[in-house]
């Protein structure tokens, strides 16, 4: 396993401190993070995801989903057994686990559901208005408007 060394990042670049951070946590979380349960994270459309996760063996009313601030953890506490088993093979782990996800700004969680062993978790960024790129209208002396809209594609084909 690689392990990557982001202080030189906190030495020569400026505002960029809670990236490097961030970075450097998830490197360290990613060596400590255990292997259960499996999970997928898909792209399902423009600004949406979803993470599949394999909890065999658990019932829903065992999970539990909390979402603070930029972090979403799932967990599961499976309540013991009341009658002894003997098990020849036992190949499902149905043990307790938390499993954490940082969620980026404007990431919401929007549903949850379990179907066949496996749970869904449907995220969606939506950026508020007020950071969303808007025109400008410019008037001239007379009182006039005209509309501006400020064009990165023919600038650069201009160039």
């Amino acid at each position: 396993m690689r392990s990557f060394d982001f202080s030189p990042l906190y030495r020569s670049a400026i505002g960029f401190d809670r990236m490097a951070s961030l970075l450097d946590n998830l490197s360290r979380a990613e060596q400590n993070q255990p292997s259960y349960p499996p999970y997928n994270i898909e792209l399902t459309g423009e600004d949406q995801y979803r993470i599949t996760m394999a909890v065999a063996g658990f019932d829903r009313s065992e999970l539990n989903i909390e979402v603070n601030q930029n972090n979403l953890t799932i967990s599961a506490n499976k309540e013991p057994e009341n009658e002894e088993r003997t098990y020849l093979h036992q190949g499902i782990a149905a043990r307790n686990f938390e499993r954490r996800f940082q969620l980026a700004d404007h990431v919401e969680v929007k549903s949850a559901t379990f179907e066949n062993g496996l749970l869904h978790i449907e995220l969606k960024r939506e950026i508020p208005d007020a950071m969303k790129p808007r025109t400008i209208q410019i008037e001239d002396s007379q009182g006039d408007v005209k509309s501006v809209a400020h064009d990165r594609k023919s600038e650069t084909k201009a160039a």
